[in-house]
């Protein structure tokens, strides 16, 4: 039985800016299976990102609700929330966002490391990724050592090693010439499919999307299919 890892009802956001109201999401309907993978475009301040952020608990919408896995995110608190996006949710940005002082191995293995497990257990759980990820000569570098592609990769094993439920990318190839671009993409892909994670890319790159399973377009605070 497939089920769905996020499911949004009647979502709306609205900002409040100097006096005017900026509506962004406008009542949307979304839902995303285990196993498939969608791609958001659309152009610059569409709202992609803040559909992201509400469907990680990071921001809240004006109106809705959000689904993981069947747990409404408006009814955890903080720290519910947190041991839920450390446990079910990866997170791919356009920046890596990698923690300068620690190596690419102990980069990736943080979320474990974070949600309770030892560290030399971490390791060890972590090390696989490395190599999937062909960063396996790179284990003992710092971030500032690698490569643009580099940084990213690892960023990609880092947001999958806890085998989340569902993926969150926004621009996660932005930085990226296309070769690594595709690479990162590609890889994405490949290891979501084997954890039967969902996938949600926010994207300009029209050959990043065609590599997702359905792409959507947000327009004017709703979602259309490309």
């Amino acid at each position: 039985m497939i089920e769905n890892a996020f499911k949004c009802s009647f979502l709306s956001k609205k900002y409040v800016e100097t006096g005017d109201s900026v509506l962004v999401l406008n009542r949307i309907n979304f839902e995303v299976a285990e196993g498939q993978s969608i791609a958001l475009t659309g152009s610059s301040g569409s709202g992609k990102s803040t559909l992201l952020n509400i469907l990680a608990g990071i921001d809240q919408p004006t109106e809705g609700t959000v689904e993981l896995n069947g747990r409404m995110l408006n009814q955890l608190d903080d720290v519910e929330l947190a041991r839920l996006r450390n446990e079910e949710l990866g997170f791919v940005y356009q920046f890596h966002h990698l923690l300068p002082e620690f190596t690419v191995l102990e980069n990736i293995a943080m979320p474990l490391i974070i949600g309770g497990m030892g560290i030399r257990q971490a390791l060890q759980a972590a090390a696989p990724l490395l190599e999937r990820v062909d960063l396996k000569h790179r284990n003992k570098h710092l971030p500032k050592e690698l490569s643009g592609g580099e940084r990213q990769r690892a960023a990609l094993a880092r947001a999958l090693v806890n085998k989340p439920s569902c993926v969150l990318a926004d621009e996660p190839t932005g930085n990226l010439d296309s070769k690594n671009a595709l690479l990162v993409v590609d890889l994405l892909v490949e290891l979501c499919v084997e954890n039967r994670s969902a996938i949600v890319v926010a994207t300009h790159d029209m050959n990043v999307a065609k590599r997702m399973g359905r792409c959507l377009v947000l327009r004017d605070g709703a979602l259309h299919p490309s």
